[in-house]
């Protein structure tokens, strides 16, 4: 009854909501253009037709789409028909640049995930009949959930993840997230710890099958771009720090932490180290520009050059800046290449930190602020490894950066070892799910 009365306030609130989300869409396309473009797709009406029979897997942004690429080129190379729904440009983009031939021929297609309201589930199940639905990582929407189920569609949270804070949050008062999500066929799940918390909230068709980002392909074209241009234009520093995808609020944290490294080095006789800085957000480029030059801090960017620019037998620093600034979008293997230890962003905000497998599987150590709530998993377990840590205060950070780099290679190797292979479990686990529908819709025949 409570999920009943919820339903239909949530349908309700639909109305008011949606002229709210349009503006926020329109507004978001003012530094994205993309955003607004395509806008009937929103509401599941399409120009071309979709595949049909498809496997349908939505990857709201950037991070998901990389982190299924693995999977669909596995799903694509036995044949099988692809449709994936993003939210983000970011997300459609790499979709499109991943797949650009496949989509070209029609055996995959990429649009905007249809606003969560029923009529335009139905509008988007009707065109494309997808087979089954993967939902990356955490995302549960009611409308996705329940047109799929009335459809007959299974619908499975994919390389999915429930963290302890989500669990002891989502436990309190009416529980209606956990509600939802019961109704969902199932659960892919990153690790056994994850497992375990969805058990507790009464679903039973939960399946272990790892972290699909350990299987990501990585960009061969980067590492050789940041290969080129570290034998021309790094060769000078004896380290590189990377900060990867900080974020608004850590801005001046990290221009602080920069500042104190590098007079601490100086203090201590040695070479200061060489920062590369790459915000999360394309918005923040020009603003951290400008805020390196109210710090006094030199810099370059990353949109000064040219790819090729590279590739050139000569230096292309007429000076010593500190700071390599990477304002560019969908490189961000290119610049985790060139660093020696990577801090990732967005441990010094509630939010928490964001991904540390890229990094890790270049053979990079990973350090991070305190808030470490969305990747728990492989965190906690990469801590243990000693390949990963946590500070809980910027001057903790300082002290480890400026501390001598350890050689642990081996541990990392051993450490990616140990978790890859998530999508061979997770294409095992569609197909076992695609039989299990098979059966059950030919007993209801």
């Amino acid at each position: 009854m409570i999920l009943k009365i919820f339903l239909l306030l949530y349908r309700v609130a639909w109305v008011f909501l949606l002229p709210l989300y349009i503006a926020y869409i329109m507004w978001r396309s003012r530094r994205d253009p993309l955003y607004s473009q395509y806008i009937s797709e929103r509401f599941a009406i399409y120009k071309k037709p979709m595949p049909k029979d498809a496997i349908w897997l939505h990857a709201v942004s950037l991070g998901e789409t990389r982190s299924a690429s693995a999977l669909i080129t596995r799903l694509l190379s036995r044949g099988d028909k692809i449709i994936v729904t993003n939210f983000t440009p970011t997300g459609r983009r790499a979709a499109e640049q991943l797949f650009a031939p496949e989509i070209a021929s029609g055996q995959m297609a990429v649009v905007w995930v249809p606003f969560d309201m029923m009529w335009t589930y139905n509008r988007f199940l009707r065109a494309c009949r997808p087979r089954i639905g993967l939902t990356l990582e955490v995302e549960v929407w009611p409308s996705m959930v329940f047109a799929t189920k009335y459809a007959g569609v299974p619908l499975y949270m994919c390389n999915g993840q429930y963290a302890s804070q989500s669990l002891a949050r989502d436990s309190r008062g009416l529980r209606l997230r956990q509600r939802v999500m019961r109704e969902m066929t199932g659960i892919f799940v990153k690790s056994s710890s994850h497992a375990e918390r969805f058990f507790q909230i009464g679903l039973s068709n939960v399946t272990v099958t790892g972290e699909l980002r350990f299987d990501q392909s990585i960009p061969q074209d980067q590492i050789d771009m940041a290969a080129q241009f570290q034998k021309t234009s790094l060769g000078a520093w004896q380290e590189v720090i990377v900060i990867a995808s900080g974020v608004e609020s850590e801005e001046d944290l990290y221009i602080n932490l920069i500042q104190k490294v590098r007079a601490t080095a100086k203090l201590e006789g040695r070479q200061p180290p060489f920062f590369v800085y790459v915000p999360r957000a394309p918005e923040r480029f020009s603003i951290l520009a400008n805020k390196f030059t109210i710090a006094g801090i030199e810099y370059i960017r990353r949109s000064q050059y040219t790819s090729s620019d590279f590739y050139l037998d000569q230096p292309l620093f007429s000076s010593s800046p500190a700071i390599f600034l990477g304002d560019s979008l969908g490189e961000m293997f290119f610049y985790l290449s060139l660093s020696d230890r990577v801090v990732v962003g967005g441990g010094f905000t509630p939010r928490g930190a964001h991904n540390i497998i890229e990094p890790l599987t270049l053979g990079k150590p990973v350090l991070t602020g305190p808030f470490i709530r969305p990747i728990e998993y492989p965190f906690v377990e990469a801590e243990a490894a000693g390949i990963a840590t946590k500070v809980e205060y910027i001057e903790e950070l300082v002290v480890a950066l400026s501390a001598p780099l350890k050689a642990i290679e081996l541990q990392i190797e051993a450490f990616l070892k140990a978790h890859s292979g998530a999508d061979i479990r997770t294409l095992l686990a569609i197909d076992i799910a695609l039989r299990e529908a098979t059966k059950s819709k030919s007993k209801i025949i």
